[in-house]
């Protein structure tokens, strides 16, 4: 079984937006959407795991400019290949543990990356996502609640309390994908002293957060 997290999103590339058909999740979809884009409005956005460019063309209907990044080439072609009905989004590859873009920007974008970091990579990833904006910008993640019947089961817990899905392709190949569904409390706990004016919803299907970087 393969245990590679990028392998499994790059195999996964052409079937990925499967997810967003669900029937039951479309108000929340639809929500979340009106959301983001109030909340990028005018404003220059770095996107980090922008996977097939779902939300990146969303977000570009209201912000200023989107710079949408992701480690994998499978689903940056397909993001790149979209329509967009402005021009001010511009895609790269990169990592987000090792990025090399250095600008700063108004707000910060991470979907459904957050579950896929490893409860003790949590403090790291949030101090690198808030260097990615200037002191006070604004962070923005959205993610999974766990859904009895609705998500994939839970299949392995490991020592530090990472939980992870066993997921088939279409290609019948088998991956355990680290997936973890964190609460509320635990949100707080990663950002004490890394963010002030937190904005937490959770809905049936996501969960969203919002918060400013600290001005030092």
């Amino acid at each position: 079984m393969n245990t590679d997290i990028v392998a499994y999103y790059r195999k996964r590339a052409n079937e990925y937006e499967k997810v967003y058909q669900k029937p039951e999740r479309q108000d929340e979809l639809k929500e979340i959407t009106d959301w983001m884009q109030e909340s990028f409005s005018n404003k220059t956005v770095f996107e980090i795991a922008c996977g097939t460019g779902f939300w990146t063309q969303r977000i570009s209907e209201s912000a200023l400019s989107i710079f949408a990044t992701d480690i994998n080439d499978e689903v940056l072609d397909i993001a790149m290949s979209k329509l967009y009905r402005r021009p001010n989004v511009h895609f790269e590859k990169d990592d987000i543990f090792n990025l090399q873009h250095k600008h700063k920007h108004d707000a910060m974008f991470g979907g459904f990356i957050w579950s896929h970091i490893k409860l003790g990579d949590l403090g790291k990833f949030i101090d690198i996502c808030n260097n990615c904006v200037h002191p006070g910008g604004s962070v923005v993640f959205i993610d999974n609640n766990y859904v009895e019947g609705n998500s994939h089961p839970i299949t392995k817990t490991d020592d530090e309390g990472n939980t992870f899905q066993t997921r088939k392709l279409a290609d019948d190949s088998m991956h355990l994908v680290l997936k973890n569904f964190p609460n509320k409390d635990l949100i707080l706990k990663v950002l004490k002293d890394k963010a002030t004016d937190i904005n937490f919803i959770s809905l049936k299907y996501y969960w969203l957060l919002q918060y400013r970087t600290p001005i030092v």
